[in-house]
């Protein structure tokens, strides 16, 4: 089989290519992918050669973990049928690329253990299950705090607040110093750091990637106090040492976010307690991805872009452009709950 997918050859060096796909097998299901998304985290590292190494990565490579589709073919051990709609957290499927993430691509081969079932209505809300998967991986478990203060209103910072409320905790401060970003709160406030005088935050979340600010987030935390690094940082982390001591400071790294996770967001959305409303900002074709991860890297307006890759519109009522919102699915869309027939 081929497919067509976003190839990144190199740093900045970005292309629409055809690609091999492997053999999928008797647990491996093949997916036509709707919708993708483009991470402005590990995904930018990538597109601009920042990224550290890491395992299983180099180039050529495709991008993304964030896609929703539809099953075309179903191997006899994978538990799913074809028409079977489904979140694909990226697939390692390509001959002649690496698939470390996999997403950005017109068919994949995965096995089926990696997917869930989704409702179709979802659309593409149906790609940002991997992002309100790590905002709840960041803050569930035991001993974990609700955060009080979540730096950044980007979509994992909104989601981080979302969830806060979700499960029933108080309405966090969010820090925002852009003003293109600094609306959309629900239930929630944001402020620009410089406004916010408040000295004794129990939990921080940082949402920014930014490490440069870890100093002034320990001046804000209470005795014993602690930071949640949630996002993806590429240079080295470091701190002054007496501040962070005399208020014992605590500082916890969120990884990858587990199935368990991703479960757990299902259910929040199946209840209606969480929503994925008014996140996605911009939508492009395939075809137009220099343009695209550009815009999605570099231009404050957009929150999330959306690769559309049916070749049209994803809903007819809401173009193809720069500034197209998800204003138009403001019905909240249920996930398919059919637990017993996952892997």
């Amino acid at each position: 089989m081929k497919t067509d997918a976003i190839l990144l050859k190199g740093p900045r060096d970005l292309c629409f290519a055809s690609l091999g796909l492997i053999r999928p097998g008797e647990t491996d299901i093949v997916v036509d992918t709707a919708h993708s998304g483009i991470s402005t985290g590990t995904e930018k590292l990538f597109w601009s050669g920042e990224m550290p190494p890491f395992p299983g990565m180099g180039y050529p490579l495709v991008p993304g973990y964030e896609a929703a589709g539809e099953v075309v073919e179903a191997g006899a051990l994978s538990g799913f049928q074809v028409g079977d709609h489904v979140f694909v957290p990226g697939a390692n499927c390509y001959d002649e690329a690496f698939g470390l993430f996999g997403a950005a691509s017109a068919r994949m081969v995965t096995d089926a253990s990696r997917v869930i079932r989704i409702d179709s209505q979802m659309g593409a809300e149906g790609a940002l299950l991997a992002l309100a998967a790590t905002a709840r991986h960041a803050m569930a478990g035991p001993d974990k705090a609700l955060p009080e203060l979540i730096v950044g209103h980007g979509v994992l910072g909104r989601l981080l607040a979302r969830l806060t409320l979700a499960l029933g905790g108080s309405p966090p401060t969010v820090w925002e110093v852009e003003s293109k970003r600094s609306h959309g709160a629900q239930g929630y406030q944001i402020l620009h750091p410089e406004q916010d005088s408040r000295r004794d935050y129990s939990a921080i979340y940082d949402a920014s990637g930014n490490g440069d600010l870890l100093n002034d987030l320990v001046g804000c935390l209470q005795k014993g106090g602690e930071i949640v690094l949630a996002g993806f940082y590429s240079a080295p982390i470091s701190f002054a040492f007496p501040p962070a001591f005399m208020k014992e400071a605590r500082f916890r790294i969120a990884a990858e976010w587990q199935r368990d996770d991703l479960i757990a967001i299902c259910n929040l959305i199946d209840s209606g307690a969480l929503y994925l409303d008014g996140l996605i900002t911009h939508h492009a074709q395939p075809t137009e991805a220099v343009e695209a991860y550009q815009t999605a890297f570099t231009d404050p307006d957009c929150l999330k872009m959306i690769l559309n890759w049916r070749g049209t519109a994803w809903n007819t009522k809401c173009p193809v452009s720069k500034g197209s919102t998800n204003a138009c699915t403001k019905k909240r869309m249920k996930t398919w709950r059919m637990w017993s027939r996952l892997r």
